[in-house]
């Protein structure tokens, strides 16, 4: 019995510890505040995410970050282009950037995009008769920005000079196209050459102890490859793992300025783009799990030199860790480009675009009988193949138009 007592407390003392990391409270706060209609589902250039950029520069404050955007502000202001084809227009955005400044030689870069579907008036709501319906967004992402603040009030007040600094970015304009990303890594408030990683979080608060969490981007390093199925195996969590550096999220553009990266999220599901994606379906106590999982795999990289980076070997398309296909040409779409098709920023050496002789900065305006004029027309045509099919693929090449042979 004495035994069986100790293993008790052993267990309930441990679990105690895990949570005080990161409190609840706290968390459900932002979360709920985020997600709520008074943001109008934070749509890229809204006036709810004007609100939501504030609430979050204000938080950062109160945690006591160092400003990171541009002079001496928290902010990055860039040009994102939104709506419909053949109707978009210019609206003015914002990246947001806090800073812990430990005096090191090396950055960690942790990072969630704020913004979301706003009225359902963007083009990519899976709900039917979308437009004017709030798109709350409480999954994606308010628990990706709610979690953010978690790991930065963390790290802001543990009372520990970690052997790296870090910053803390919320993005705009991830919805329209990873805009916010792109837009910081072509034009840095800060060097990139100093970034150890860069660390996504999209999607992490539907934890399902039957799914558990997807850790994406464990190729790009072989400190991901040794450690993260581990840690997770030892906090018992049920883990899936995929190697590529590329997903249809912000970890993107970093990955393809060649710094490692780690996405946590866990899993679609169906209120995944729909007005009914709201606070009922979040799980805190899961996503502290996930914010623990992450705190573990900081640790660890504290006591590590700086990690290496690596080519995923596969790097499927980007759309295949949020959706369903039953085929994948593994290519990097370019989420920015707009001038109609899906041009690519990247090959998979052996996919069936690889084979089919695609080649990076290709344009691919039709594939069979599916006219693409964005990538969401490309994943569409995706949807009505399956593997063994052949069909042609309609390519710009600079200014020459091919037919390729494709065979998923």
């Amino acid at each position: 019995m004495k035994k069986l007592i100790f293993i008790f407390i052993y267990i309930f003392s441990f679990n105690v510890g895990f949570a005080q990391n990161f409190e609840i409270k706290s968390l459900k706060k932002d979360l709920k505040t985020l997600a709520s209609d008074k943001f109008m589902g934070r749509g890229t250039g809204t006036k709810g995410e004007i609100l939501a950029r504030e609430y979050i520069i204000k938080r950062f404050k109160k945690i006591g970050l160092e400003p990171k955007g541009e002079n001496g502000t928290f902010v990055q202001i860039y040009p994102a282009k939104k709506g419909m084809p053949g109707n978009f227009v210019t609206v003015n955005t914002q990246n947001i950037l806090g800073f812990i400044d430990n005096k090191r030689e090396n950055t960690i870069f942790i990072g969630a995009h704020y913004d979301h579907l706003g009225m359902g008036d963007q083009g990519s709501s899976l709900a039917a008769n979308s437009s004017g319906q709030i798109h709350n967004g409480a999954d994606d992402n308010a628990s990706g920005v709610a979690g953010l603040l978690a790991m930065a009030t963390y790290f802001n007040n543990n009372k520990v000079i970690e052997n790296y600094n870090f910053i803390f970015g919320a993005f705009s304009g991830e919805e329209l196209g990873l805009f916010g990303s792109k837009f910081l890594l072509d034009n840095p408030t800060f060097s990139t050459k100093d970034l150890n990683c860069m660390i996504n979080l999209d999607m992490i608060g539907h934890y399902r102890s039957e799914k558990g969490l997807a850790i994406g981007g464990i190729g790009t390093s072989d400190f991901w490859e040794k450690n993260a199925a581990p840690l997770a195996t030892r906090l018992n969590i049920k883990y899936t793992l995929d190697s590529s550096g590329v997903g249809p999220s912000d970890h993107t553009s970093f990955y393809l300025k060649d710094i490692p990266v780690l996405f946590l999220f866990t899993g679609a599901h169906e209120a995944y783009h729909k007005p009914t994606d709201d606070v009922e379906l979040i799980n805190f106590e899961g996503e502290v799990l996930v914010l623990n999982y992450l705190k573990e795999i900081l640790d660890l990289l504290n006591e590590s030199p700086r990690i290496n980076f690596k080519k995923a070997v596969s790097n499927p398309h980007a759309g295949n860790v949020k959706s369903s296909f039953k085929v994948t040409m593994g290519v990097i779409p370019d989420y920015a480009y707009d001038k109609g098709g899906l041009r690519l920023d990247g090959v998979s050496d052996g996919k069936p675009g690889f084979k089919a002789g695609l080649k990076t900065g290709d344009i691919i305006k039709k594939i069979g009988d599916y006219p693409i004029k964005d990538v969401y027309g490309y994943m569409d045509a995706l949807s009505k193949f399956s593997k063994g099919q052949s069909t042609k693929i309609e390519v710009l090449r600079k200014e020459e138009t091919l037919i390729l042979d494709l065979e998923f």
